[in-house]
């Protein structure tokens, strides 16, 4: 079976991480987002993997190539983000037979994916607390009856994961109308599919939808979750690597350093002396986290830097990004309460009661800066020294 994987999107929820790299390619562990799906794809038999890109498409290119863990790759362009159906449609041509959708900025249980792939035409189901932001599945037994829009009074608390198997006349029913929001709705193509084939919700135990800087970080609490001790690259004779420590041929690890699981050092990154890494971390390709240093529950992605004296927590660095010495980030609200973040101009609260700070690309602090909870900063933007940063910048 054929597994298109939707890695089109821009992902405008989750910037200033996605300015110049498609949401889909961020880091969950050792891995992007969308190779997480593939995976979960080539081990339920997906025999081709089809990936729909638009923006930044390059990076989906260069990373699966022609051919990804022992399966050929076609790549569809979807030239406008006008809705999954209209990605799926755009990679219609590559089709023939059965053809399963997965979302590239999700999280699947791969053996939910298994069981999806097993039953024939179906929709991945997953049981959620508020049902009104999901699409939701009505079933008799197992087989779905109806799907719903965000309803208001949901009929079920079943939502749809955005995972699917469709039988090989769906390449036909791809040319649905624009929906209110203006987008062409996979929904629509599944409503056709449930009422002229018997459609399985296949429940899948553990998913995400990773739509927001915060739900990166859960993303990679999760995979790195998932680590078993190894390590391989070089770690001083006084270093403490403390439970499933992943460090990658090619890192390096200097005396004084804690390093508390899960947590993974990627190669050509460099940890100390005397830092504290703890949590859920990644130190990305080519990071550095430098002397007196504590790192705690984030994400350093490829060449950023935290030089020396500083503390990070909660926090999302994006590709090198440079925080000067002293630079401190804030991660926890006077009123313990949920800390904001600024989504679509809008503040939205994470959920967390501990979450830092989202760096894009390049950005810079000087010495001694303060970067308060719930703060943004756009890619290459610049901090004097000793500034305090309450405001998005």
């Amino acid at each position: 079976m054929q597994a298109v994987v939707l890695a089109a999107g821009e992902g405008t929820r989750i910037r200033p991480l996605s300015a110049s790299l498609p949401k889909p390619m961020l880091p969950a562990a050792d891995r992007p987002l969308a190779a997480h799906a593939a995976d979960a794809a080539v081990r339920a038999g997906a025999d081709e993997l089809v990936f729909v890109v638009g923006y930044e498409a390059d990076a989906v290119r260069e990373y699966f190539g022609e051919e990804y863990a022992g399966i050929p790759v076609e790549y569809a362009v979807q030239h406008e983000q006008a809705g999954t159906a209209d990605a799926v449609r755009a990679a219609r041509e590559h089709l023939d037979g059965a053809f399963a959708v997965l979302n590239g900025d999700n999280l699947y249980d791969p053996a939910g994916v298994e069981r999806l792939f097993a039953a024939g035409p179906s929709v991945g189901a997953h049981r959620v607390a508020d049902p009104t932001s999901y699409g939701v599945l009505s079933t008799d037994g197992e087989t779905v009856t109806d799907i719903v829009e965000k309803p208001a009074d949901p009929p079920t608390d079943l939502a749809n994961t955005g995972a699917y198997v469709f039988p090989a006349e769906a390449r036909e029913w791809l040319d649905v109308p624009a929906s209110e929001r203006g987008e062409h709705e996979i929904t629509d193509v599944l409503a056709r599919t449930i009422a002229e084939h018997e459609v399985t919700a296949v429940e899948i135990d553990r998913w995400l939808d990773v739509g927001r800087p915060w739900e990166l970080l859960a993303a990679n609490e999760w995979k790195l979750g998932e680590l078993e001790r190894d390590v391989r690259g070089s770690v001083h004779e006084n270093a403490d690597l403390r439970g499933d420590v992943v460090v990658e041929e090619g890192a390096s690890i200097d005396a004084g350093v804690v390093i508390e699981g899960p947590a993974l050092v990627r190669s050509g990154a460099s940890v100390g002396p005397n830092a504290y890494v703890r949590g859920a971390t990644l130190v990305g390709e080519d990071a550095h986290v430098g002397h007196g240093v504590e790192v705690k529950n984030s994400v350093l992605m490829a060449g950023a830097t935290v030089g020396h004296l500083s503390y990070v927590g909660d926090s999302v660095l994006g590709r090198n990004v440079n925080f000067g010495a002293g630079t401190t980030v804030a991660n926890l609200r006077h009123d313990d309460q949920p800390v904001k973040l600024t989504v679509k101009g809008e503040r939205v609260s994470t959920d967390r009661r501990k979450f830092g700070v989202v760096v894009g690309d390049e950005a810079k602090t000087g010495i001694n800066v303060a970067l308060n909870a719930g703060t943004k900063l756009s890619p290459g933007v610049g901090i004097a020294p000793g500034e305090t940063v309450t405001r998005d910048r």
